[in-house]
């Protein structure tokens, strides 16, 4: 965390028989999962402040034929969630890739593919609803708009010139320096709760654990595949906010948002690739990114002076929240706690939305 007033504070805490596996250091790269799409959308407003699209461009301008109803979505409803997309996540063909036993290498339109081969949910900007497939989309087009690989903008655009030396879009397993173990409960010590088909991740046996980290991202892509570390965050965040990354007008695009919770207005809301909301200790935009053995969480107050990420080594709590009742309270109370502690205040428990 970064409170803004000089030296971060960092902090590592370890079960013992995990440590003896790989200590943990604050500069460890991890999975970012849905934090990506925080870059991607920052690629979008870049191209578009270069004049070589539009967020009000029809998806079937760049993706003809390959979307339901392209001409009426446009890419900011990919990006903003209102475009009515099914989730290719909630497909079954994923989860042997989802749990590290098929690791093939996805591309953008294969999994823009196996999304919209679902029925739409509603119609394009009626309401908004968290789908991956949205940034399968969002993927696609940046490739097409640019004819390069989402890895080549990340590193060029955003990376590079940004000095962030452990952040990159991974297209395999393969990790580029130190990094966090990831891990999730074997399928003995499962609570009952995990539906039958995500009780058995593939990884090397562990104190009733696996270890996921040798499996690969690829199936998160566009919308999950960036890895990266809490410093190197916490200098994308800084330079986003401080309109580094993009000029002002795209940036206030960013910070447009709509509601997360139809009957709460002024409530939690998405922008563009992130989401804002108010607490009793302050106004944060953030993100949240879920990926097998890896659930983080990235904070920043309006200036990107004050940063925050928390991770947590595991990830299957957060996607079957009733089977690990204490796991979830305890992250929401890290949550909020670290929420507070940005703003320099004790709150009584308020903290930051999950979108993913």
């Amino acid at each position: 965390m970064d409170d803004g007033r000089g030296r971060p504070i960092e902090i590592a805490e370890q079960a013992p028989w995990a440590r003896s596996e790989h200590r943990l250091r604050p500069g460890d790269e991890f999975r970012m999962g849905s934090n990506t799409k925080t870059m991607m959308a920052t690629l979008v407003l870049q191209l578009a402040a270069e004049g070589k699209l539009a967020l009000t461009d029809p998806v079937d301008k760049w993706l003809p034929g390959q979307v339901p109803d392209g001409r009426a979505i446009t890419l900011r409803m990919l990006l903003n969630h209102t475009s009515g997309l099914y989730d290719y996540t909630e497909d079954p063909q994923l989860v042997p890739s989802i749990l590290g036993k098929d690791q093939r290498r996805w591309t953008s339109e294969q999994l823009l593919a196996v999304g919209v081969r679902h029925d739409p949910l509603f119609p394009p900007g009626t309401r908004w609803d968290y789908s991956n497939t949205n940034y399968a989309a969002v993927g696609a087009v940046l490739e097409k708009v640019t004819g390069r690989s989402l890895a080549e903008l990340v590193r060029d655009r955003i990376a590079r010139p940004l000095g962030l030396r452990h952040t990159y879009y991974a297209e395999d397993s393969a990790w580029r320096g130190p990094h966090a173990r990831g891990y999730e409960p074997d399928a003995a010590h499962m609570p009952p709760g995990v539906p039958t088909e995500f009780r058995n991740y593939a990884g090397a046996p562990r104190a009733e654990h696996v270890d996921v980290s040798a499996n690969s991202p690829s199936w998160g892509g566009a919308a999950g595949a960036v890895v990266s570390t809490a410093r190197d965050w916490d200098r994308f965040y800084t330079a986003l906010m401080s309109g580094k990354l993009l000029p002002a007008a795209q940036l206030a695009q960013m910070r447009t948002t709509v509601p997360i919770f139809p009957d709460q207005p002024d409530g939690p809301g998405y922008g563009l690739g992130i989401e804002t909301t108010t607490t009793e200790c302050g106004t944060v935009w953030s993100h949240d990114g879920g990926i097998p053995g890896y659930l983080s969480a990235h904070l920043t107050d309006p200036t990107g002076r004050r940063t925050a990420s928390i991770l947590i080594s595991t990830e299957a709590f957060a996607e079957f929240p009733e089977a690990f009742p204490e796991l979830i309270k305890s992250s929401k109370a890290l949550q909020s706690a670290t929420l507070c502690a940005l703003f320099d205040k004790a709150g009584s428990g308020g903290g930051a939305a999950n979108s993913s």
